[in-house]
This record gives structure tokens, sequence and C-alpha cells, in this order.
């Protein structure tokens, strides 16, 4: 018998690794994934024996610890609660805005049960979904008239198929963005049916421009905000209002892509100006579209606000019910709006508003607080130091701008950087930080005040458990 018949013949059943003490610590998952996940480590370990090579353990426990893993993996939620270190505040790949206590709240009541997501309760007919929050849109940036859709690229392909199908749209050159995913405006247009007139030059753009480009095709002036980038230096754009004032002297709409989404001026809070919605219907643009987990803070999804009529059309368009938001989005979104009536209490109720404006000071002290909670319940494998760093506010939000911050820099002589990162991000909750020259960087600004201590504990199980493997 060959060496690889031998490892074969000494594999242990699957039932065997079913009854391990391993997988039985594991009671509370189901049946049916133990016996899956006991399955799949005992087939990789007879993978591993046909394809030669150094041999696999092959015993019980080895092969029952990786069926455990499996199982962990499979029995836990893919979809939970990170703690977001990387210092990227609105970061896409951890869900962009966290969402306030009032949302959370919110979005739990509709869960519930039923709600009256499309019912009126004093007639009992059939209501319009943006009711719940067509009032708090007018009161907070003056629109008559709103709707909600899954996301501001929705918005967008809904705008312009509704406004400007088999028609012309006038776009400057300098605003023919590319979003995460290759998402570009000149596809869109496409999408939506439309025919694309770029004018202008990459940094510069005259109002001229848009009025000899003009035709009788024309049906849309769009402006569309350089969320996600800056052109500096010899450059310009039109201002909102003249493409508003051309537009309507020639009969046609004006559309403002406003993507990031500033319900009220940021400079009130320290921060950069950043355009606003309530500016931009001031302004005149007829519609304007932008997202909901941006900078208003609350649950992903697109927002059009504008003149009644065009709205009204949006909503006969059939792409619309294709676009539509559920009861929890709108929930969340209510929630969040209603925040914005109290402006002077944002910083303390609304969440990104919180961690957008927290003072340095106190950033410092919770950072200085962490390193050294972690060098004494880690001393002998971690080191743990406080740098001065900077934040971006990313999400494509106030391109350019980073924020002052405080990092805790984790240096080990047991794992290289990259491997305590990985370390962290399979822990419970995940932790996502980021490497930088050797060391993992944890930034105090998007970690949340309590999640410090979660930080802490999932080191020290980390530590622990390579302490465990060592001996």
């Amino acid at each position: 018998m060959g060496n690889a018949d031998s490892a074969l013949c000494k594999l242990p059943r699957v039932d065997d690794i079913l009854d391990h003490p391993r997988l039985s610590a594991l009671a509370g998952a189901p049946h049916s994934l133990a016996r899956r996940a006991a399955r799949q480590a005992v087939e990789e370990a007879r993978s591993a024996i046909l394809k030669g090579g150094a041999a696999p353990d092959t015993s019980a426990d080895a092969i029952a610890a990786r069926a455990a893993d499996i199982l962990r993996h499979k029995a836990s939620p893919s979809l939970r609660r990170a703690v977001n270190a990387t210092g990227v505040i609105l970061h896409t790949g951890l869900g962009r805005a966290p969402l306030s206590l009032a949302a959370q709240a919110a979005v739990a009541e509709a869960a519930a049960g039923y709600c009256n997501v499309q019912v009126d309760l004093g007639s009992g007919e059939r209501s319009q979904r943006e009711a719940h929050i067509q009032w708090l849109c007018e009161e907070i940036t003056g629109a008559p008239a709103a709707l909600v859709v899954n996301n501001n690229a929705a918005a967008t392909v809904l705008a312009l198929n509704t406004l400007a199908a088999e028609r012309e749209v006038i776009v400057s050159r300098g605003e023919m963005v590319e979003i995460g995913g290759a998402f570009r405006i000149p596809e869109i247009m496409r999408l939506a049916s439309c025919r694309l007139v770029e004018v202008g030059c990459t940094n510069r753009t005259h109002l001229r421009d848009y009025e000899n480009a003009i035709t009788s095709q024309t049906a849309l002036i769009l402006s569309v905000h350089q969320s996600n980038y800056r052109i500096q230096g010899f450059a310009s754009q039109v201002p909102v209002r003249e493409l508003a004032e051309l537009a309507h002297a020639r009969g046609i709409a004006c559309g403002h892509d406003l993507g990031s989404g500033a319900l009220l001026d940021l400079r009130v809070y320290g921060l950069p100006h950043e355009p606003s919605v309530p500016e931009s219907l001031a302004a005149g643009a007829d519609v304007v579209f932008f997202s909901g987990d941006k900078l208003l803070g609350g649950p992903q999804c697109g927002i059009m606000l504008g003149s009644a009529d065009l709205i009204q059309a949006m909503r006969r368009n059939p792409f619309y019910r294709t676009y539509r938001v559920d009861k929890l989005t709108l929930a969340a979104l209510e929630a969040t709006l209603r925040l914005f009536l109290e402006p002077e209490t944002l910083p303390q109720r609304h969440r990104l508003m919180s961690i957008l404006t927290a003072p340095l000071g106190e950033i410092r002290r919770r950072a200085e607080l962490l390193a050294t909670s972690i060098g004494e319940a880690c001393a002998g494998w971690l080191t743990a130091q406080t740098k001065n760093g900077e934040s971006e506010v990313g999400g494509g939000s106030l391109a350019g701008c980073t924020l002052p911050t405080v990092v805790v820099r984790l240096q080990s002589d047991d794992f290289a950087a990259a491997e305590l990162a990985r370390n962290l991000r399979l822990e419970e909750p995940p932790i996502v930080a980021r490497v930088h020259d050797r060391a993992v960087v944890l930034d105090l600004r998007t970690i949340l005040p309590d999640e410090d201590d979660l930080v802490v504990a999932a080191l020290v199980r980390i530590g622990n458990l390579n302490q465990h493997a060592a001996a």
C-alpha cells in the first residue's frame, strides 16, 4: 500500500467528526450545517493527500478543528456589524454613514410587524410612499415635491429618462465624472436613452458654451457636482443659477446631480463648504437628486426633490417601480430627516455629524487611553503608540478634505502587520483597520466611542490564541 493510500485509510469518518467535542461545543448550529462542515473538512484533507507534497494532519482533532472553523463561519451571519478603524468616514465597503440611534429605532419599529408604508390612516385609502417624508423635505429644503429611489444612480437614470428620453442633455466636460465601479455619466446617458452633448473644456466651461449647444432637440441642461474629485488652478464652471436662468429662458429644464447631498451649510460646524440641496433649489434647479447615505447621514437611497409636475412625471415612469424603496429605508430616512429640524443638536444626535465634528482633544484622549489599555493587556507581544494623522470623509463627499485625527499604531514581533490586520478582520465583531509603514493603524475618529473596549478584547483574544498555538 502506498503512502497516499495509507493516509487515506487513516482519515476519520464524517460521523466521527460530528461526534468530536470541537463540533459538539457548537451545539447551537444547525445539524445540517455541522454535517456539511465535517464533510468539507474531510474532503479537504483527502484532496491534500491526493495532490501529494507535505502530508496533512489527518488526525480527528485536526480535521474537527477545521470543521469547527467552517461551521462557525457558515453559522454566523455574513452581513454583520463591523468596527471601522480605517479613518475613512463614509466607507462604501462598510456601509457608508452609520445610522443615528433614532434611525435605528425607527427601522426596528417598522420591521417588527406591519406598518402603514402606503396606507393613509385617516381615509384608509392607498397613499404615496413619499408622504412620510414629503413635509420634512419641504420644511428643510423648500422643495415642493419629493421622490425616493434605491440610490442616486437610480435617481439619475429616472430623471434623465423621464425628462430627456430620445433627446439631448448638455453636460460640461469638466463634470463627466466616473464614480466607484466604473460607473460613468456617458454610460448612464445611454442607459436612459438620452443623447449626450458635451460642452466646454475639462478645466473651463462658460455659459456661452451651453447657449451655443442648445438646439430644438435639447431637453435638459444637467449640472453634475464633482463630488469625488476637484479641478484646481485655471478652472471654472458655470453656477447652477446661471444654468437655470438659461434653461428657463429657452424653455427647457435644469437638473442638478448633487451627489453627496448636504442639507445645510457645513461651515456652521467648522467644515468646508459643500454645495447644499437648499442652495441648488433656491438657485432655480427644476430637480435635484442626491444620495441619502452620504452627508445626509441616512440609509442608502436616492432622493429627488423639485417641481411637483416633474416629480409626478417621474413617479409615473415605469422605471420608478423598479427603483422604489421599502419600508425600512423609509423609516430610517424619516427619522434621519427629523433630526435636521433641530440643526443645532445634530453634533449630539446625528451620528455622522458627531464623527465629522468630534473635537481633536477628545479623539486624542480616547487614543491615548486605548493605547495604554492595549499596552497593558497585550504586554510582551504587542506595542501600541499614538500618532497624529488625517481622516478622509470618503464616499465622494468633501473631496480633497481631510480631518485631523489621532491614530494608534500597533506593531508586533509575533505578527506581520498584514497578518495582524487579517486576524482583526476575522474577529467578532470584525475590526477593519489599515496597514501603513509596517504597522496596523487604528483611527479613533471612525472607531465609535462605545467600540474602544471591543478593540482591546479582540487583541487579547488574538494574543491568547497565538500563545496557545506556540505552546
